[in-house]
This record gives structure tokens, sequence and C-alpha cells, in this order.
């Protein structure tokens, strides 16, 4: 491979660029109008998705013998990553509570889907060109750390068609190559393709934002299904304009700094000369870190950064990950809860729990009860936990449908049915308060409005640090960890 070199610089260029151009309107709802900048920056801003690709660059280069594992990833983040934010806050939480991966992602993780894994694809692309194959597994070690089912499957997806894109540039191939690494049933596999046959009905952009909305559209401004296919969208219709392309994936809105430094990525890959010095003069070649990414030696310049993975890749020798340990898909850790059905809403002073009342075992923090699982008009739910100290916390309570908490018997907050987004960052509001607790037992209660016919009430409650916004590790005592 001749150009391997220009090629995964262009990626890493092609990242930074997209992530820059994108990062400051990330969650809005869109269409929006950018053509460049805004505001022109003076470097490339610090981003996530590329902020982790270094981390585990690094920690591989660390090892004698390099190997691309779940398990070494997951200590990774341990060791070097302080982000607090949706999927990445709750593997943090389930890996200091003693669960591996892939029960880090898969358990009580209601950010499953989200784009915390996709947006990480290129470095496996790039320690595996064109070979998608070994990408994908490589992809797949990765993102079950903290992710499961179509955040899994979206960075396999990318790790794929990033890799055959060192070796092939019709699109047409590289989409249906990369999306037979995928299962029929998956989310992300329906939204590209359907992606791929609307833009060949269409040719508009704005119409086929519309249908990836109308048919892949979620509530979570990260879902992956909908945020690929706005990538794969900015792709198709650039007709391999860069400067069109990374502008259409932002312009799409959502999750704006993953789209454009996605599609960024790739262009990148398929032609490095593509990207214009306009969009490179601007933010210069110095790797710019986040705050959150702490104790590591990185190197100071993408230049530096590309060499260390051409170096890994030599290291790596196209070795496959080994075949992982079978452990039950449906493994879980139960949470007892205590339950009541009322028929009327509880005031919010003078609670009392009801006599009558039953336990049941909750799968975790985050709960989907379904219409008929509702005897009355409302569910009373009693948790337990604790504080090893006392100390200022952050109680989020966020649920689909209108609801009411209290504290150990002190009303906390209330609100109509609305969003979920369990994040200590970005819940909704009235979901979450700060309180003062002393070391100690704790009962949390909500007071939960059965959804209409036909539907479901979901919530997940969290006790989290308000500085940090990380959850607290430990502070729902579990039963057992089932594994068989």
């Amino acid at each position: 491979m001749n150009n391997y070199r220009e090629k995964v610089m262009g990626c890493w260029l092609g990242k930074a660029v997209g992530g820059t151009l994108g990062l400051p309107f990330e969650g809005v709802d869109g269409p929006l109008d950018l053509h460049f900048y805004e505001p022109v920056p003076t470097e490339m801003l610090p981003n996530d998705d590329l902020d982790l690709q270094v981390v585990w660059a690094c920690v591989l280069d660390q090892l004698a013998q390099v190997k691309v594992s779940r398990h070494v990833l997951a200590q990774a983040w341990l060791d070097h990553v302080d982000f607090p934010w949706d999927e990445y806050g709750v593997a943090l939480r389930n890996l200091k509570n003693g669960l591996q991966p892939p029960l880090s992602g898969s358990h009580d993780n209601w950010f499953a889907n989200g784009m915390g894994a996709p947006i990480r694809s290129e470095i496996w692309a790039c320690l595996a060109p064109g070979q998608p194959a070994l990408a994908a597994a490589y992809a797949y070690e990765d993102a079950c750390v903290d992710h499961a089912d179509e955040g899994i499957w979206g960075e396999v997806f990318l790790s794929a068609l990033q890799s055959a894109a060192f070796v092939q540039s019709d699109a047409a191939i590289l989409l249906r190559d990369a999306l037979d690494t995928l299962p029929a049933e998956s989310r992300v596999r329906r939204a590209v393709a359907d992606t791929q046959t609307w833009w060949q009905e269409k040719r508009d952009w704005r119409a086929v934002r519309a249908l990836i909305l109308q048919h892949h559209g979620h509530e979570n401004f990260t879902d992956a299904p909908m945020n690929i296919a706005f990538s794969v969208l900015g792709w198709l219709a650039s007709e391999g304009d860069f400067s069109r392309a990374i502008c259409i994936a932002t312009n799409c809105g959502k999750d704006t700094d993953c789209t454009a430094a996605t599609v960024g990525a790739l262009m990148g890959i398929i032609d490095p000369n593509s990207i214009d010095e306009k969009w490179l003069a601007p933010i210069g070649r110095d790797l710019v870190l986040s705050p959150g990414i702490r104790e590591l030696d990185a190197p100071a310049t993408l230049d530096a950064f590309t060499d260390l993975v051409l170096n890994l890749r030599e290291r790596l020798n196209n070795q496959w990950p080994d075949e992982p340990e079978l452990i039950q898909e449906v493994a879980h850790l139960k949470l007892p809860v205590k339950v009541a059905h009322v028929a009327q809403f509880p005031a919010r002073n003078g609670l009392e729990f009801p006599t009558e009342s039953g336990v049941v075992e909750l799968p975790g923090t985050f709960t989907s009860w379904q219409h008929s699982d509702f005897e009355d008009e409302y569910l009373l739910v009693q948790y337990s936990f604790s504080l090893g100290k006392s100390e200022p916390v952050l109680v989020m309570f966020n649920c689909n449908q209108s609801c009411r908490v209290w504290v150990d018997g002190s009303f906390l907050f209330e609100r109509e049915a609305g969003v979920m987004a369990p994040s200590f960052h970005r819940v909704p509001e009235r979901q979450q308060a700060e309180v003062q607790l002393e070391a100690g037992a704790h009962q949390l209660i909500a007071a939960i409005k059965r959804p209409v016919n036909g539907q479901a009430a979901q919530w997940v409650v969290g006790i989290g640090e308000p500085v940090s916004k990380q959850w607290i590790p430990g502070a729902f005592q579990v039963r057992e960890l089932v594994t068989a």
C-alpha cells in the first residue's frame, strides 16, 4: 500500500476538521446552513471522537505484545478517561462495580445504542487497512466495553467501511461490503440501506434527511442509526467534494461533531488530497486533547500520532483478537425495589408508602414497564441506596411519564411526561436535584403515572457526584450477579 501513510494522515486530518466544524452545533435539531467554521477556530477543538482513539493507541503501544483486547481497553477507561457523558458514565460505573465487558456495556445502559463507540472506528481501520473483517473484529472488542446492540454494530460497520476505503473508492461496493458485516435485523443496517435508496431516488439531501428522521429518528440526539445515516448521506451527496460532505453531515443536525468527523475521516482515507487547505489552515496540526483525558503521554501533533499508528500496525501484524469467553447475554444484576399500586397521585407533602406492597427485582437502574404491568393509575417505587460519607449528591429520576420524587420523605421534584436523557450532565429539567445527604442508608420514592394502553413507562434512577457528573459506584445495593 504505497500511500498508506498519506491515507492515515488524511483520516486524522479529516476527523479533526469535521469534529471542529460540527462541535459548536452538537445537539441542535437542524437543518442548518453552514458552509464553513462558525466561529473560525485557531486550533482543532478537542473532541472525544479523537481523544479516545489516541488513548487506545497509546495504551496498546505500551504493551510488550500488542493485542486488541476488550479487557485492555476496559482498563484504559479506568486509568485514563474521566468522561461522565451518557454511555461513558454508565460503563465507568459498571467497570468500577466490577463488571467486565461485554456486561460493562450491556448492563443497565439506556444509552447502549449511542454514538460513543461508532465515533472510535478509525483507529481499527488504520490498523487493519484493506481488511474490513479484521477491522470489524477489533471494533467489536472496543465497542462492547460501553455499548450493546446498535452501539456495537455502528462501530463495526464504520470500521469495516473505512478499512475497505484504503483500497476501494466505489461507494456502492464499500457500502455493500460493510453492510454485510451486520446482522439482518440491525437498525444501523436498515438506516444505511434506506439512506442509500432514498438518495438514489431523491438526489436532495434535505428530502432524504426528512425521511431519515421520519423512519429512523430518535429522541436521543446521539442515537447511532440516525446519525450514521446522516454521515452516509453527507458522503453520498458530496459527489467527492470534501467540503460538501462535512457541511451536509453537519447541516443535518443532531450529533453534528460525530457525523461530520466520521465522514471527514472517511473521505480523508479515500482521497487525502480532497481536504482543501482552507479547512486545514485554521486548525493547524497540533493534537489537542480534552481535559477529561488524564495521565497519558500523548503525541503532540497529528503527524506524530500518525507515525505511532503506523508503528502499531507493524507490531500488531494482523493479529486477531482472542475468542471471547461465553457470558449469558441477559446476565444482569438484580436490584430489589419495593412497589405499590395506588389510584391517586400522592400529595407532595405527607407521603406514606402503603403497607400493602411487594418487592420486585428489577434488572437495574433502567426499567421499562408496560401499561399492563400497572395495577392502578399510579405506581410507587421505593429504592434503597447508601453513601459512604456525608456529601452533596445529584439525585436523578428521569421518566417518560408524569412523576413525583421524594428522598427520605422530602419532596424533590416533579414533571409532566417528557423525553428521556438519563445522564447527569444533560438530564431534562425537573428530573434531577442536588441535595446534601448524610452517610448511611437512604430511601428514594417515585410515583409514576400509568402510560396509555400500548405504551411503556421508562425510567432511570441514579445517584451522582455534582462536580464530576459521574455515577457514584455502589450506591445501589444489588443482590446477585447472574452469569449462567
